[in-house]
């Protein structure tokens, strides 16, 4: 499994957006065109377009 970094306040709130709770997802990849995020409890990695 990857490690996952703490969110910055702009990464929360395009987490928030999308409907995901933002103090259980954890960020993997911050590309230029994507996000991937790993949830804290169960390891399930989503991609959020930007």
């Amino acid at each position: 499994m990857k490690k996952g970094k703490k969110l910055t306040r702009n990464q929360a709130e395009m987490i928030k957006a999308t409907g995901f709770d933002p103090e259980k997802w954890l960020v993997v990849k911050n590309l230029h065109d994507r996000m991937e995020i790993v949830h804290r409890e169960t390891g399930n990695i989503r991609v959020i377009a930007k």
